[in-house]
């Protein structure tokens, strides 16, 4: 096969490789990117103009500092120019949430044709949307049952990718998602297929909601949960319904909104009775009644829970962020115990998830429970005197692969709490109590960004 010819602006390798490139090329700001191809790579913006079908000047104006104190640059947002600018400079799509570009078809043996797109998704789903405009095209439709299984397929990877996968790429990907169908809904189609794809787009927003809460943001993760919730009474969906009530319970525990956390866990129930959504929310009761020191709740909550778990069968993929894995129920157990000072208990259950949260390599397979769990460790271990292991404990939560925020730092807090109380003179709490503020520092400074 021979190898594509490149372009006047083609990006070189070290250019490709450095990381303040490959994140602008994650967030679609290609006029930094544009910028830091002539700094880098010495490559002109007459040329960069020339690859990507813009004007020269146009290019300059991209590519201006945010701070030269002439506004706003303009981004490109329109999707076929996104691949426009991908392929002109010749960026990989896998760096920017895209299939393999066909260029790159050409310049890799073993990879899929271009005129297979399903087997695409087999590669590891970066352009799941791609894979479905192809599909839409081939049928000459404005969707077609064939891109809709695929819009389908790309939500399930993005789901089971959720527990592990950088939540920036992650949050691109669904951003990337939710253009490819909000776009199509404006299309001409069958009720039917109508109210496939407004489904398809609040499981988008249920996703959305929970990486850009886990990523500090707080507004947009209401923004998206809200909408979930809209296109779930719309559609008539209630599973949809109560994975959004779910999120509010979510939001509301890590915020200490007791009461709100059971409305929230009470209207998921009313919603809907058949899904595994159910074990979850009775979790989250479990969890609220712990903070609120109703050891009875706790009780029956977990009972509750257990129960409608055991009624369900074994999931074939686990890792899906909206099927519950049997297996975290030890997580929410671990949680709940530690909550009402059975550290033992609590104790028990936290080297069962950090066992099961681990690979074959010895790796986190979910780094979010890991690292909650670790903390679990770490409050027991102050507890019984044991402040090296406490603080080491801590320490290693805090440099999880993969975190969500709001959920990390209530129990870091719980454990920081405890040992600044126990050892208000040592060093060890003193820093790690500074590593916590500087994480709560960022998050906060990353929210108002956004």
């Amino acid at each position: 096969m021979t190898e594509a010819a490149p372009t006047p602006a083609a990006l070189p390798p070290h250019v490709l490789e450095r990381a303040d490139v490959r994140s602008a090329i994650i967030r679609h700001d290609f006029g930094e990117v544009f910028r830091l191809a002539r700094l880098h790579g010495k490559i002109s913006y007459a040329k960069i103009a020339e690859a990507v079908g813009y004007k020269r000047d146009h290019i300059g104006k991209m590519a201006r500092p945010e701070t030269d104190g002439k506004g706003t640059r303009p981004r490109i947002t329109q999707h076929h120019k996104i691949l426009e600018v991908v392929d002109g400079l010749r960026i990989p799509g896998r760096l920017a949430g895209l299939a393999p570009r066909p260029w790159e078809l050409g310049q890799r043996s073993g990879l899929p044709q271009p005129d297979d797109p399903t087997s695409l998704l087999a590669q590891g789903g970066a352009g799941l949307w791609d894979v479905a405009e192809v599909l839409r095209r081939t049928e000459m439709s404005d969707i077609s049952s064939a891109a809709l299984e695929s819009i389908e397929q790309g939500i399930d990877q993005l789901a089971r990718a959720y527990p592990y996968a950088d939540a920036d790429c992650l949050h691109q990907r669904i951003r990337n998602g939710l253009h490819y169908v909000t776009k199509h809904l404006e299309g001409r189609m069958t009720l039917r297929q109508h109210r496939e794809l407004l489904i398809h787009a609040g499981w988008l927003f249920l996703l959305n909601a929970c990486v850009q809460y886990d990523r500090g943001h707080r507004e947009s993760a209401n923004l998206s949960k809200a909408a979930a919730l809209r296109i779930g009474d719309d559609a008539g969906h209630g599973e949809i319904k109560a994975w959004a009530w779910e999120i509010e319970g979510w939001f509301a525990l890590t915020q200490c909104r007791w009461q709100d956390m059971l409305d929230a866990v009470e209207a998921g129930h009313a919603a809907d009775q058949t899904h595994s959504v159910g074990v979850q929310l009775y979790a989250h009761k479990a969890r609220a009644a712990a903070r609120m020191g109703d050891a009875r709740m706790v009780r029956d909550a977990l009972d509750a829970g257990r129960a409608r778990l055991d009624r369900l069968p074994r999931p074939d993929h686990p890792e899906h962020h909206f099927i519950i894995d049997p297996d975290k129920w030890d997580f929410y157990e671990m949680d709940a115990y530690r909550l009402l000072g059975d550290d033992e208990r609590a104790a028990t259950h936290a080297r069962s998830v950090i066992r099961i949260s681990a690979g074959p390599d010895g790796a986190d397979v979910s780094p979010m429970r890991a690292a909650e769990a670790r903390l679990t460790l770490g409050l027991a271990a102050a507890r019984t005197g044991e402040m090296e292991e406490a603080v080491d404990m801590g320490n290693t939560a805090l440099e999880a692969s993969r975190k969500s925020l709001p959920s990390l730092l209530l129990i870091a807090n719980e454990l920081d709490r405890e040992l600044r109380s126990r050892y208000p003179r040592e060093v060890a709490p003193r820093e790690l109590h500074e590593r916590i503020l500087a994480i709560k520092r960022d998050a906060t400074k990353s929210a108002l960004a956004f």
